[in-house]
């Protein structure tokens, strides 16, 4: 099994008086990977919390200055997601762990325990929270990008897609366990994951989690283990069994985009889960029944890519049940003016500047430009002129379109661009990590919040390029 790396490595605080007990126990965790800080009562525990926020807590209940839920409340006002806790208890002690329970004890242990076991029950509890961790992320993305600029405009290919998706929504709301399948195309920047939160939020799973799959951002060593799951052992490395993004949607939505990007052998083993309703993790034999949504979104033309041999027959048709078409930009000109307003006052209410308006030469050039980025490039630019003009009124000069070259284009642009040159996207991702990292001088926490991920996925993402952080977060 490979190391992990210190900066990844689970933490735990061990609250326990018994020094030959603690002692084995922090032994047997170390062999597993995880770091451990020991507090021998209560008045230890709260300091080692007042000076780090460890991954979880296991809590002996019998401490010489007190009881060990007096610490729970404690737990429960550190910060916005406080770390699970696993009781210890004495037999006769089980009414305190079931009161511990009651005070949102993730699950508890009797002595004597049996210290492999002991590892695995702190394993399962840990894996349960990072799933609930990716869960609430994908539930705060979903609600982020729906805020924003939802398929806006009155245009008449916008007015068509808003009434097909709602009866798209009607369609995959009929049924219960086996809902159509959906197929969103268009070009890059034209709105398609918008359309597919929006689908879901329109129907009977919006209370369910959206889960988004980039099928051209997953690394392609961990891309079936992050789909499909993997039981511990399976691979190495695999030191924790874990549900995949598949597993982990729970009745709601599993949104595929990019789905032209994934590899043939990943194709045949998602239409087996499309087909049967069912996931099978990576080293699993058992089955799990999945009763999720799927929408896919692609730019490219999965008809051509099925000649080529590129992607399976079988899945395209498995897949387009239900299609919606994104016009691009260029066929709504008309949303053009309105979708720019709205992006500008969002821009300064964000960033607390003044409203910068668009004077009618600015306006003119925004409506004769093709914009071959889409909504995505006019929502960039956009932001940009209103955080370069400061509340003057936004000329044609400070929108940098072609042929409306400006004076006040942000040089830093031109260096970001001479930085990455020649970088693979990867290069670039562990470059961009790297700053972050320097920038809070190794605190995971913060570098995360700044990158706008959750903290378990910015520590994937630090193994993955073998990034260390500090210590302490």
């Amino acid at each position: 099994m490979a190391p992990t790396s210190p900066a990844l490595a689970p933490r735990l605080l061990l609250v326990e008086d018994e020094t030959l007990f603690a002692q084995a126990v922090m032994r047997r965790v170390a062999r597993a990977g995880w770091q451990s800080r020991l507090a021998a009562s209560l008045a230890q525990a709260r300091a080692a919390l007042a000076a780090e926020t460890p991954d979880l807590v296991l809590l002996d209940l019998r401490l010489p200055d007190g009881n060990g839920l007096d610490l729970l409340p404690a737990l429960r006002a550190l910060a916005d997601h406080p770390p699970p806790v696993v009781v210890l208890t004495a037999h006769a002690e089980v009414r305190d762990a079931v009161a511990a329970m009651k005070q949102g004890a993730a699950d508890y242990l009797r002595k004597p325990v049996d210290l492999d076991e002991l590892v695995l029950a702190l394993e399962r509890v840990l894996e349960a929270e990072r799933l609930r961790d990716r869960l609430d992320y994908s539930r705060q993305r979903e609600t982020h990008a729906v805020e924003g600029a939802a398929l806006l405009g009155e245009s008449q290919p916008m007015l068509r897609l808003r009434e097909q998706l709602l009866r798209v929504a009607e369609l995959t709301s009929l049924a219960q366990d086996d809902p159509p399948n959906v197929l969103i195309l268009g070009e890059t920047g034209s709105g398609k994951d918008v359309a597919a939160r929006l689908l879901h939020l329109s129907g009977r799973r919006r209370e369910r989690p959206f889960v988004q799959v980039d099928c051209a951002a997953l690394p392609r060593d961990l891309m079936e283990a992050e789909l499909f799951g993997h039981e511990r052992g399976s691979f190495t490395g695999a030191t924790q069994s874990r549900a995949g993004l598949i597993e982990a949607a729970e009745g709601g939505t599993v949104f595929l985009d990019e789905i032209g990007e994934l590899p043939l052998d990943l194709q045949a083993k998602l239409l087996h889960v499309l087909e049967r309703r069912r996931v099978r993790r990576l080293g699993s034999a058992r089955e799990h029944a999945v009763a999720a949504c799927f929408v896919a979104a692609t730019n490219r033309d999965l008809r051509d890519l099925c000649a080529r041999g590129a992607f399976r027959a079988d899945l395209y048709y498995r897949l387009n049940v239900l299609s919606l078409w994104m016009p691009p930009l260029r066929e709504c000109s008309e949303d053009v003016a309105p979708l720019a307003t709205h992006f500008a006052q969002r821009t300064a209410r964000r960033y607390g500047l003044r409203e910068a308006p668009f004077n009618s030469a600015a306006m003119a050039a925004m409506a004769a430009y093709p914009w071959p980025g889409n909504v995505r490039e006019l929502r960039h630019l956009v932001e940009r002129a209103v955080m370069l003009c400061a509340g003057r009124s936004v000329e044609p000069g400070d929108l940098g379109l072609a042929g409306t070259p400006g004076p006040t284009a942000a040089p830093e642009s031109a260096q970001v661009l001479d930085a990455l040159t020649g970088l693979t996207l990867d290069q670039a991702e562990r470059l961009l990590m790297e700053r972050v990292l320097a920038q809070t001088q190794g605190n995971v926490s913060e570098a995360a919040r700044r990158l706008g991920v959750s903290r378990m996925t910015l520590r994937y993402r630090m193994e993955k390029h073998q990034l260390r952080g500090a210590g302490s977060e």
